[in-house]
């Protein structure tokens, strides 16, 4: 840099008359403190400099100018053209917002009004449940059977057969009479037949099961721990509950300890409970029972029976069930840990269990209710994990093929009077598939049973028990 500057001011020396007119050398520190050099030429052919920013600036500025213009004109119209459609623009809202609210409101009241079918038919069809219910229970009426040639009594017309026999020529030619003996004798034989036949004797003892009914439901679970359980109703009630008192565990969790009480079938199938009870000790499988003011089960993963005291609250007593196997190691065949299951009938407390002394197959023991000893047993000759279910009726152990099947069979009955067993085939549902827990209520004389979420209940037909 500097030998060119050097150079440029040598040439300038070297023409003195052109140099010291037309270019100018300086030296001095810039804005920034370097040392700069700075000469100036004048034009050899313009007296004076065009005016500041030349022709291109002016070509910018007149551009700038008409974009300015442009802009201003289109800002101007956009906010007139905006202006007057503002205020459309807010009814349109507005009518829209009020459409929506009228939309919502006519759904608001259509669904008040389904509720309001809903519940109606919810009632009525309570109303039809407790019907069915009271026609299953009150016996029918006596009927007068059929008898053979009794349309004869009757002539066409209203005329009266009897007259109509009066005036029957005989093979003579007169006229016979009612009174003629051939017709009189068979006028008193179809007389007596009408009178005289016996009205059909209903069974209404302690006696052989010979039919059960299609399951009457009266309540779905809420919720995934009503899977299966247990319910029940008291057969001899105590105080403080009545007879009419339902109760119901979820089994479904490890720690079941829950056990609520309804006050009575309707408010079961409401799902309102009356009473919960937080037992003290976990319950294990669908075996529990409930007898005299007690509720009977098996503590969770021990052979040890519990009676639970529902008036005070307690713990009355507990005994271990000897040698009976527990938390899956002779179940039914659907599982749930249900070896040990306690049932009642019209001759008191039972348990169904198996031992390892019996090879998997059923005991029979029946129970002191008060402090839980075994009073008596009886080994069977069907396997436990053979069948899906069991329950005791007139101290008869009866026995469910399937828990599963739609359409299955009551398959097996043994008889403690007779210490021997007896196949059967007496028709039974399992309405939803999944049947884990069937007991007898003797007082009522039903199956209580929970089927998959369901609570059924199924009405039996009892025979009289074969002669010994």
């Amino acid at each position: 840099m500097f030998l060119l500057l050097s150079l440029a001011l040598l040439g300038f020396l070297a023409r003195p008359g052109d140099a010291q007119d037309r270019a100018a050398l300086w030296r001095g520190n810039d804005r920034a403190g370097r040392c700069q050099y700075t000469f100036t030429v004048a034009s050899p052919s313009e007296a004076s400099c065009p005016r500041a920013g030349g022709p291109e600036m002016e070509g910018v500025q007149a551009r700038l100018s008409l974009l300015e213009a442009t802009v201003a004109r289109l800002v101007g119209e956009g906010a007139a053209a905006s202006a007057p459609s503002a205020p459309d623009a807010g009814a349109e809202i507005r009518e829209a917002l009020n459409r929506a609210l009228g939309e919502r409101n006519l759904l608001q009241g259509e669904k008040e009004r389904l509720e309001r079918e809903q519940e109606a038919l919810r009632r009525r069809l309570e109303e039809m449940l407790r019907e069915t219910e009271s026609l299953r229970s009150r016996p029918c009426p006596p009927q007068t059977p059929a008898v053979p040639g009794a349309d004869i009594m009757r002539a066409a017309g209203g005329s009266s057969p009897v007259s109509h026999l009066m005036a029957r020529p005989n093979r003579q030619g007169d006229s016979s009479s009612w009174r003629d003996s051939a017709w009189q004798e068979g006028f008193q034989e179809l007389k007596a037949e009408v009178t005289e036949v016996p009205a059909p004797e209903e069974y209404t003892g302690c006696g052989v099961l010979t039919s059960v009914s299609e399951p009457v439901t009266h309540r779905k679970t809420d919720s995934i721990a009503g899977k299966y359980g247990v319910w029940m109703q008291d057969p001899e009630p105590m105080a403080p509950y009545g007879p009419d008192m339902v109760w119901r565990i979820d089994t479904v969790g490890s720690e079941v300890r829950q056990l609520y009480g309804y006050q009575n079938m309707e408010q079961l199938s409401k799902g309102f409970p009356t009473k919960v009870v937080l037992l003290p000790e976990a319950l294990e499988g669908t075996g529990a029972a409930m007898y005299r003011g007690s509720l009977y089960y098996q503590r969770r993963r021990s052979r040890t029976l519990i009676r639970f005291d529902l008036a005070s609250e307690r713990v009355a007593s507990r005994r271990e069930l000897p040698h009976a196997g527990f938390h899956g190691q002779f179940p039914y065949s659907w599982g749930g840990y249900t070896d040990i299951d306690l049932a009642v009938d019209e001759r008191g407390l039972w348990a169904v269990y198996s031992t390892s002394k019996a090879k998997g197959a059923v005991v029979l023991s029946r129970l002191d209710p008060h402090d839980l000893r075994v009073t008596k047993s009886w080994e069977t000759t069907v396997r436990k994990n053979g069948v899906a279910n069991a329950f005791v009726i007139c101290g008869r152990l009866y026995t469910v093929a399937s828990y599963s099947a739609a359409n299955t069979t009551v398959n097996y009955m043994y008889d403690t009077d007779s210490s021997r067993g007896h196949v059967l085939a007496v028709p039974f549902q399992n309405k939803y598939r999944y049947n884990s827990m069937i007991d007898y209520n003797p007082t009522q004389k039903k199956l209580f049973a929970w089927d998959n979420f369901h609570l059924v209940s199924y009405d039996l037909k009892l025979g009289r028990p074969p002669a010994a």
